[in-house]
Order: C-alpha cells, then sequence, then structure tokens
C-alpha cells in the first residue's frame, strides 16, 4: 500500500532511542523527510546517520529536550525553515519518573506536568497554524497503555496522560475540517531499551532471572510476548498516511490484548 507520505515533512520528538527512533525509521521508508530530536546531541546524530543510510531519506537532527518551551520553538523552526511546512507531527516523550503520592513534591509533579502534559501542548500550538493554513495535516501522541489502564507503579504517568487522550480528542473536533486528524496511540509492554532497563532492576529486586521475568511478564500479555517498537512504529506511519484520512479523535491500545477493560 502507499501511504502518500514521499516527501511529506514530519517532525518526531524523543526520536534518538525506543519508539521515536522506530517512528522515524517508518516514516522515512515512506519516503518522509524528517525533523527529529533527543536531548543528547550525539545520539540523535547517530540516529540521523543511520536512518539516512538504510532508507536514504533526508533527516534534520536536532538538539531539545521537550520539557522546554525554547527548544521546541527552535524545532519546529528548523522545519520550517528547511522545508517550508510541517505536515505531520508525532509528539513523544519520555516517561515521567515514579512518585509516592504522599511523599511525591509540587516540584516532583511540576516536572512531570511540563514532560508529558505541557510539551504536546506546546508542540499543537506550533504546528496546527501550518497545518491550517495547508489544510492538511497528521498529528499522533504517543502516551501509553497508562492512558487507558492506571498502573499503581506509575503514579505521575497514570494522572497525567489520560490528558493527553482530553486533548488529542478536543484538538480532533476542533482541527477535522481542515482535513487535519488527531490520534494517540497507547503501547503497553513494548521491548525498548527502556523496558529492557525496568525489567533489570525488578528481575534483580524478585531475584528473577532475565528470562524468568520477561517470561513472567509475557504471561500476562494475551499476545504471549511483548510488543515491538517497530510494530508500533508501524501503525504511526499508517495513522499518518493518506488512506487513514477517515481516522480521526482516536485512542489506539497497541498492548497485545493487555488492557482488561472494553475501550
Amino acid at each position: 500500500m502507499d501511504l502518500g507520505l514521499r516527501k511529506k515533512v514530519a517532525v518526531v520528538t524523543a526520536a534518538s532511542k525506543g519508539l521515536g527512533k522506530a517512528t522515524a525509521f517508518a516514516l522515512a521508508k515512506e519516503g518522509a523527510r524528517l525533523v527529529i530530536c533527543s536531548r543528547t546531541e550525539e545520539d540523535i546524530e547517530a540516529t540521523a546517520k543511520e536512518i539516512r543510510k538504510k532508507t536514504g531519506a533526508t533527516v534534520v537532527p536536532v538538539v531539545a529536550d521537550v520539557a522546554n518551551p525554547n527548544h521546541l520553538k527552535r524545532l519546529v523552526a528548523t522545519a520550517r525553515r528547511r522545508f517550508g511546512t510541517v505536515h505531520i507531527l508525532v509528539s513523544n516523550a519520555g516517561g515521567p519518573p515514579h512518585a509516592d503520592l504522599i511523599k511525591s513534591t509540587d516540584e516532583e509533579w511540576l516536572q512531570g506536568v511540563e514532560l508529558t502534559l505541557l510539551s504536546t501542548v506546546r508542540l499543537l500550538r506550533l504546528v496546527l497554524p501550518m497545518m491550517v493554513k495547508q489544510k492538511w495535516g497528521r498529528i499522533i501522541t504517543i502516551t501509553s497503555i497508562t492512558a487507558k489502564q492506571p498502573v499503581d507503579e506509575l503514579l505521575v504517568s497514570s494522572t497525567l496522560r489520560p490528558g493527553i487522550l482530553g486533548l488529542s480528542k478536543v484538538a480532533s473536533n476542533t482541527f477535522a475540517k481542515k482535513n487535519i486528524t488527531v490520534n494517540t496511540v497507547c503501547p503497553g509492554y513494548i521491548l525498548t531499551d527502556r523496558q529492557k532497563e525496568l525489567m533489570q532492576a525488578r528481575s534483580q529486586k524478585d531475584k528473577l532471572t532475565m528470562d524468568e521475568y520477561l517470561s513472567r511478564m509475557s504471561g500476562t500479555i494475551p499476545a504471549g510476548r511483548l510488543g515491538t517498537p517497530e510494530e508500533v512504529g508501524s501503525v504511526i506511519a499508517f495513522l499518518a498516511s493518506a488512506p487513514a484520512s477517515y481516522i480521526n479523535g482516536v485512542n489506539l491500545l497497541i498492548d497485545g490484548g493487555l488492557a482488561k477493560g472494553i475501550h
């Protein structure tokens, strides 16, 4: 299937690793031109070089922290300067830190708000005027299963990520007539480097080998395994495509059936 993404301009945040990197690869394979960012220059430069080598795509790396509004302005300004506009935004950020409800501080909560929620708000404000003007846009926000099914150990994430669902739904309603779609993906357990680090720490705490812990985790998922970043990236590429023009305001679980409710 031709996704109609050739020469479209896509901004993907937190793209040096994990879901962001897999998404950038998926869009590059479809011929999109990319502006990608992460906080570490070495990592984002290496990712850009890898994507260029494997896909031939045009990739512009930018050092940016999504929690910093000035960095986001510079990121989008780079896309506008290099390519004239933005057609696709994939808003992604690392997960907020763990927190204890009683012991957590206002500062910890505010850091989570800046990273998880306000980063998306700011990016939408920056790209929507261009999308409205050109009457074409695709916005995909990456949250997690916690937006649908709270996880007790992930208090801040479970509180803030549902807010992104609300934000995305309002935006999808507001801009649909401008040929702009806004959708959210909610990944479950995906085998990213970050997930591997968490598994390593938890397996040691539970006195299990990594294989034993992975087997236990997989047993909680109806699919019987963790997902891959590439499986998430391919879904996002489709949501960014021309054939997905009538999919709007959706909160899509990519979790192998892990969430237990009817969504």
